[in-house]
């Protein structure tokens, strides 16, 4: 394997604690969307992640009209993103927490000076940086190395495309076999490996331990190839990439 030069972090609930926080917020637009076009489902906040965790607010949209058949027009969908986006940040804003040791390692790494450190996230751009700044984790990463699949590209996406990590492993200039992702989510590590880079599948955001060895499983069937319990298993498990 060549040499791991770049390390690539996924934001919400790999970085910071965030993906109950936004999909409580998500609900409830989504609610609103689904009302205006006389669809009786509704969803609430774990319902919404457990369909769609992994995806930014446009993705849920899109998947909604599929799955329930209607469709809005680009105008109303663009706004519904940005309006899912101001209700979000709001939140994480006044209540986004850092994973468990995730803050603690990112120093130990910042101060090495062994990697450099990207974000890539699903989520659009200012709802990272706000993330990120409310955890005191922004002073790690070069802030032109904050990458959003619903903001950064020329054409919006979400995961599992690899696109957003594509594009970031072409501005950072580095090869994507150079890189190490983290990831916690089916659509987040199929876009890390589709992209050709060697993935480790946190799950310490998942409380209930059966859940978290599911999702483990799970991950590692799509493609991770170490799984991560705790933060401060991250250095035994970049380790073992590097070493196959």
């Amino acid at each position: 394997m060549p040499k791991i030069v770049e390390l690539l972090f996924d934001c919400d609930n790999t970085l910071v604690l965030s993906e109950e926080l936004a999909f409580e917020a998500c609900a409830e637009l989504a609610n609103e969307i689904l009302a205006k076009y006389g669809k009786p489902a509704r969803y609430t906040g774990p319902e919404l992640m457990q369909d769609f965790v992994g995806q930014n607010f446009r993705g849920v949209v899109t998947g909604m009209e599929t799955k329930y058949g209607f469709q809005l027009s680009d105008e109303e969908r663009e706004g519904y993103v940005k309006a899912e986006e101001d209700r979000v940040i709001k939140t994480l804003k006044a209540k986004a927490q850092p994973c468990v040791g995730a803050n603690e390692e990112l120093e130990k790494l910042y101060e090495s000076k062994k990697y450099g450190m990207a974000v890539v996230s699903s989520s659009a751009l200012r709802r990272v940086v706000a993330s990120v700044e409310k955890v005191d984790q922004a002073k790690y990463f070069p802030k032109d190395h904050i990458f959003s699949a619903a903001t950064s590209l020329p054409k919006p996406t979400t995961k599992p495309d690899p696109a957003i990590y594509l594009f970031a492993c072409e501005k950072i200039g580095v090869k994507p076999s150079e890189c190490v992702a983290v990831e916690d989510s089916k659509s987040g590590t199929l876009s890390a490996v589709r992209a050709g880079i060697p993935t480790i599948a946190y799950v310490g955001s998942y409380h209930d331990p059966s859940k978290a060895k599911e999702v483990a499983d799970m991950l590692v069937s799509n493609g991770a190839k170490v799984v991560m319990n705790h933060w401060n298993e991250f250095e035994k498990c970049l380790a073992e990439i590097e070493a196959m």
